[in-house]
């Protein structure tokens, strides 16, 4: 990929009127009026990485809660949806595209010479990151204290083009290949199936579950919209791109730059200059060390260094001649025996001054029904899903094998009071047919779509190794380790298995709390998650909570 230069955090200058494409990016093109307003408010106006500046907490917010449900860039969301609400006469003189030059002496004092993290914790930063493919978006939302808002494939079509092009990422070294041309081609064909398939699904649904007189008429087409959408997501290549909204502490952001820093992607490295870039010109002296020879990039090669040691050895000493599983699966293949009396003794933990091993040795010798009571009495009359006990249910831990389709796979990776990892992406495991595409008569199309998916990722795969995901749709699965405490558990399995989820990620919450109730042998645990939701209709799932929105609005 070609380098995009990167500018200088104090001087530089943007042209807000540039269109085509820079890059693997397409540059959005604004007229002077509209450069005028944005540059007061953005850190660039040609880039696909921008911080948000001068405007308030909750306008920041509020764009990137528009931003999953659009197509459009945040700078055009913020030209026809927000900048007629605000108030912006005082804020001519001002220009984010220069970059600020501020005083920094205290902490370059404090935090570079001293090299006191706690004080990069005190400064954040909204950063857009756009046009990212969703093989980056799974390296962009790794970190645990930060907070992403990410594109939903849900809500937006992806037969909408950008700069004239489908929307799917361009890797230049790929390009360049002798594969270029076919990687374009193949891409552009299962685009083409993909949004050929859009109408067809939206009137199946409309057939399948008629507008009910009670239904408010854009909520119900909002809700087949998402429903055929949904049908269809796993047709979509993981070169699909994506927008993303991520805010986090100076600290945050300085520990995913040196993961994507040391990562295999270029895509990823290339985009850490951006991010670093626009970063620079918010929060510089929290990010001095990320590029310096003896800081940033001696721990960076540190990373890949040992990322790639890890898997020679890998490729060296385990016997992959095994046929991989094929089956969407959820295997939970670890949990603490004794989760009840460490339970039981980290709620009564506070309420004494005992020691540990003293209030372990008592609860083992209560009664069940005793420390039922107990644990009943934590967990208190839950009257809603946001009513969570304390950290007395940290105490235990849940380790899930998963084998999903990568559609699914997206939507869980994002919960970060976990340990999650992954394995490449491939099409190894096989793929998920939607039922809907089924019965609707489409299973020639998308089986096409999914040969001609892995036909591209075979031929990616010896040359490009780290770019083949590229190729793999989202209906393809991916194997991944889940490790939760029961805490974590209660949020996570009670969210993503409501009836307004997508199926694919569903199932693999019920079964997750089936298997800690039989399998573990937890019940009490498991019916301390009151809202875990393991009904199994087939409805247009979005509907209610989208007449509700759209009665709020009228």
């Amino acid at each position: 990929m070609p380098e995009i230069s990167a500018p200088d955090p104090y001087t530089s200058t943007t042209s807000a009127v540039a269109s085509g494409a820079v890059g693997a990016y397409d540059v959005e093109e604004f007229t002077p009026a509209e450069a005028d307003v944005l540059r007061r408010y953005f850190t660039n106006l040609d880039q696909p990485v921008f911080a948000l500046v001068n405007l308030p907490e909750v306008v920041k917010g509020a764009l990137f809660a528009r931003y999953s449900r659009s197509h459009k860039s945040l700078r055009r969301l913020f030209l026809e949806e927000f900048v007629d609400d605000l108030d912006i006469s005082g804020d001519e003189s001002i220009d984010a595209t220069t970059g600020l030059r501020r005083a920094e002496e205290l902490y370059d004092r404090v935090f570079f010479q001293y090299g006191d993290d706690s004080v990069a914790q005190l400064g954040g930063v909204h950063l857009a990151c756009e046009q990212a493919s969703n093989v980056l978006t799974k390296v962009l939302e790794w970190g645990r204290i930060m907070s992403y808002l990410e594109q939903s494939t849900r809500y937006i079509r992806y037969d909408e083009r950008l700069g004239g092009r489908y929307r799917f990422y361009r890797d230049d070294d790929i390009l360049n290949s002798t594969l270029g041309t076919r990687y374009i081609g193949e891409m552009d064909r299962i685009f083409d199936d993909y949004s050929g398939l859009i109408t067809p699904l939206e009137d199946f649904h409309k057939e399948l579950i008629p507008k009910r007189e009670s239904d408010v008429d854009i909520a119900y087409r909002q809700a087949i919209r998402a429903k055929a959408l949904d049908s269809i997501r796993g047709m979509l290549p993981a070169a699909s791109l994506s927008n993303v909204g991520i805010y986090g502490s100076g600290q945050a952001y300085e520990a995913l730059l040196l993961r994507m820093r040391a990562s295999a992607l270029p895509e990823a490295r290339v985009y850490a200059d951006l991010m670093l870039s626009e970063l620079r010109k918010v929060i510089p002296s929290f990010l001095k060390r990320v590029d310096l020879p003896d800081r940033g990039e001696v721990t960076s090669s540190y990373m890949a260094d040992n990322q790639a040691a890890v898997a020679e050895l890998s490729a060296s000493l385990l016997d992959t001649s095994a046929p991989p599983q094929a089956e969407t699966m959820v295997d939970l293949v670890d949990f603490d025996p004794d989760a009840e009396v460490k339970l039981v003794t980290a709620m009564l933990y506070p309420t004494t001054n005992l020691a540990e091993r003293e209030i372990v040795r008592q609860v083992q010798a209560m009664t069940v029904d005793e420390r039922l009571a107990i644990m009943k009495a934590y967990v208190g009359d839950r009257s809603n899903r946001r009513h969570r006990p304390g950290r007395a249910l940290e105490r235990v831990d849940y380790r899930f094998d998963v084998l999903s389709d990568y559609g699914a796979f997206r939507d869980l990776q994002r919960h970060r009071l976990l340990t999650i990892e992954w394995q490449p992406l491939s099409t190894d495991h096989g793929y998920v047919m939607p039922e809907a595409v089924s019965i609707a008569g489409h299973t020639e199309i998308f089986e096409r779509t999914m040969e001609r998916s892995a036909s591209l990722y075979e031929a990616l795969a010896e040359e490009f190794p780290a770019q083949a995901p590229y190729a793999v749709a989202l209906a393809y699965r991916v194997r991944y380790s889940m490790q939760m405490n029961a805490r974590s558990a209660m949020h996570v399995l009670e969210l993503r298995s409501a009836v307004q989820g997508h199926p694919a990620y569903r199932y693999v919450a019920q079964e997750m709390h089936r298997q800690i109730a039989e399998r573990a042998g937890h019940r009490a645990v498991a019916e301390m998650m009151t809202f875990v939701d393991h009904s199994q209709e087939d409805n247009l799932e979005r509907l209610d909570a989208e007449n509700k929105a759209a009665k709020r609005t009228q």
